[in-house]
């Protein structure tokens, strides 16, 4: 059984690849795999390994400077999450391109997942989804706003453009643990906007603590690990990851004709050149042949 741990925390670091030697021994000599990001405003990622490597891990996160109060979402795997270790030095832990944004500053109010149904069921607020679209095609709060995006720094010219809809309403705002509600909450404040809220530990912590009876979402919620998607009470979901584009995609979906294993899917089938499929038609190849072989592969994909 694996533990996950998901976490990011905004604090100061004046030299974050001084941070990353120590982090990358440590996670290594407890066989804790996944990615974490630093940058000067903090560090963000998933992690996953045995209860002791992630308890370990987690002490040395917090002796950080600025991380003494850093908080994490814990689930559980049968399967290993990642197949490798990833430390990363970013220019930003979660990418939105906006220097004056800043979190440790202003946040939107907090709101508990017990407490999400009431707000976002009041006719003054409008429910903004922060993430892409892709993430939002496989489940989302029913009647929530998807702005469309491709990524998160598409957020503040939606914003931009889409401001006028929002006058005289309070905003809810959520994504998958809350790191993008952080940036998001800050750029709405400095926009002028008075009333933001968003959901406190993001979708996941209120699919882990709001009854499946009583719940406002519907479908899946993507994860960026091997687990593809989760539904309520953290459940593994049905969802496959296409290689080729790095959407999810669901069992059926394999048969449709622009399905190849680790190549292409209905959604990218037209979105990649010959030689694009070319690669990966050999990076598919490559990941057969360890199969074979009894070897993990580093880029296979969810069975």
């Amino acid at each position: 059984m694996y533990t996950i741990a998901a976490l990011y925390h905004f604090t100061r670091f004046d030299d974050p690849a001084a941070l990353k030697p120590a982090l990358v021994d440590l996670c290594a000599a407890h066989d804790v795999r996944g990615t974490l990001l630093l940058a000067p405003e903090g560090i963000n990622g998933t992690i996953a390994g045995s209860r002791a490597g992630i308890d370990s891990v987690i002490a040395h996160l917090r002796a950080l400077p600025g991380c003494a109060t850093l908080e994490w979402k814990e689930a559980t795997s049968d399967g290993a999450p990642f197949g490798k270790m990833k430390v990363r030095l970013k220019r930003e832990i979660v990418t939105m391109g906006q220097p004056d944004v800043d979190p440790r500053a202003a946040v939107g109010h907090y709101v508990d997942a017990a407490d999400w149904n009431d707000l976002i069921s009041r006719p003054d607020v409008a429910v903004i989804d922060t993430r892409n679209d892709y993430e939002v095609a496989i489940g989302s709060f029913d009647g929530a706003i998807d702005p469309k995006t491709q990524s998160f720094g598409d957020f503040p010219a939606w914003w931009e453009t889409n401001k006028h809809r929002f006058h005289n309403k309070k905003v809810a705002m959520f994504c998958t643990g809350g790191i993008r509600c952080e940036k998001s909450t800050n750029y709405l404040l400095g926009q002028g906007v008075k009333d933001v809220f968003h959901l406190k530990g993001g979708i996941l912590k209120y699919l882990e603590e709001v009854p499946e009876n009583q719940s406002r979402w519907q479908g899946d919620c993507f994860v960026f690990d091997n687990r593809v998607s989760v539904g309520h009470g953290l459940r593994e979901g049905p969802h496959m990851l296409c290689h080729g584009c790095r959407r999810p995609i669901l069992p059926g979906d394999t048969q449709h004709p622009g399905y190849e294993p680790g190549v292409s899917c209905h959604h990218c089938v037209s979105e990649t050149s010959e030689a694009d499929k070319a690669r990966f038609r050999e990076r598919q190849r490559q990941i057969e042949l360890g199969r074979q072989r009894g070897m993990e592969h580093l880029g296979a994909a969810k069975p």
